[in-house]
């Protein structure tokens, strides 16, 4: 095995500090500019790499962040996992990532980060309960949720508004004329699935709308194709379907389409929520209430790094408005369409629509 090159080798042949060679490879660090230069040349010619194991145990910072998804299959996820990977390396941290099961607690996988020495742990999809979350606490690693919120309020968490997105919704389906509702639920103990549930179930009681026919697809495919079935096969048929979420909707339209016969939008409106990539494609055109990845993402990461950092020590808890994005999958209402760049939202109260500035009403 070759011998690893030190940095006090580098320093000598560059005629510097070992100090200054690690200024070199430390981000945002401050140096000269013809001292950087001499540095990086002399560790090209021996090959020097520098060792992060060393340096956390000197600086008692590791520069990685532990994350932990449970719901991969989930395209909404891998796309915010690229972004948050791109913001931490942009902020010169690096992503450790860990797989759980969906919606589970996250108590088993984060037992074992703790001996990593990560300086931060993201929580996707999962949840943590107060006892190891006091044990993060004490041993001075800050924990966030992401599209979850907490039940302890020392634990920071950033989410969809997911009780105005499920408002508006039912809003939304009201105004396009539908009479019979239904609700296909994820996984029953998720803040997420909570939120959007309640928020469009209180809109349609305060219309009058009836009874809402509910199954449940766990937020799996799989889930949702059965969950479909049940629902689409009972008399009277619903006219509009909200799922919990984009990946069990994309998997309702292909039972009501080619398994039943149903014709979508005409016998039966689909929404989801996410706005994940596959909603936008053609064979779908799926209506949703979008996900802010970006705002959520950086959100948490300025959230985490202040802890890190000891600027910011409380607890934050922020709730992010997303647009409903008006596709294809679902009956227009005669009102609120409104051009937001190269897509349609609903926004009925001008001015009102999360999306901002430079709309053009249809």
């Amino acid at each position: 095995m070759a011998r690893r090159v030190t940095s006090f080798e580098v320093a000598r042949r560059a005629g510097v500090s070992r100090s200054a060679v690690s200024r070199c490879f430390t981000d945002g660090a401050s140096i000269a500019p013809e001292t950087r230069d001499r540095v990086m040349e002399a560790a090209t010619a021996l090959g020097y790499r520098p060792n992060a194991i060393a340096r956390s145990l000197i600086t008692s910072r590791s520069r990685m962040i532990a994350v932990v998804m449970g719901h991969l299959a989930n395209p909404f996820y891998p796309d915010l996992l690229a972004r948050l990977s791109a913001v931490l390396q942009q902020r010169g941290y690096r992503l450790l990532l860990f797989t759980g099961a969906p919606d589970a607690s996250a108590d088993p996988l984060v037992a074992q980060i703790l001996p990593y020495q990560v300086d931060g742990i993201v929580l996707a999809s999962t949840t943590l309960s107060s006892g190891l979350a006091d044990e993060c606490a004490a041993a001075g690693i800050p924990v966030v949720l992401i599209n979850r919120t907490a039940d302890r309020a020392h634990v920071s968490s950033v989410a969809s508004a997911n009780l105005d997105g499920g408002r508006l919704v039912a809003q939304f389906l009201l105004a396009g004329g539908h009479e019979r509702f239904g609700f296909i639920a994820g996984t029953e103990a998720s803040s997420t699935n909570r939120d959007r549930e309640r928020g469009y179930r209180a809109v349609l009681t305060e219309a009058g709308a009836g009874p809402v026919a509910r199954a449940v697809g766990a937020y799996s495919q799989e889930g949702a194709r059965a969950a479909a079935r049940a629902l689409l096969r009972a008399r009277p048929l619903p006219d509009a379907l909200f799922c919990a979420n984009d990946h069990m909707a994309i998997a309702v339209m292909d039972v009501a389409r080619h398994e039943l016969g149903l014709r979508v939008p005409e016998d039966l409106s689909v929404v989801g929520f996410d706005d994940a990539p596959p909603a936008a494609w053609a064979s779908y055109g799926l209506t949703t209430v979008e996900q802010p990845v970006a705002p959520m993402v950086d959100a948490a990461v300025d959230i985490l790094l202040g802890q890190i950092e000891g600027k910011e020590r409380p607890a934050h808890h922020v709730a992010l408005a997303g647009a409903l994005v008006v596709r294809d999958s679902a009956r227009r209402p005669a009102f609120g369409l409104v051009r937001d760049n190269d897509r349609t939202i609903w926004a009925p109260k001008a001015g009102a629509s999360p999306a901002g500035e430079g709309r053009t009403h249809e």
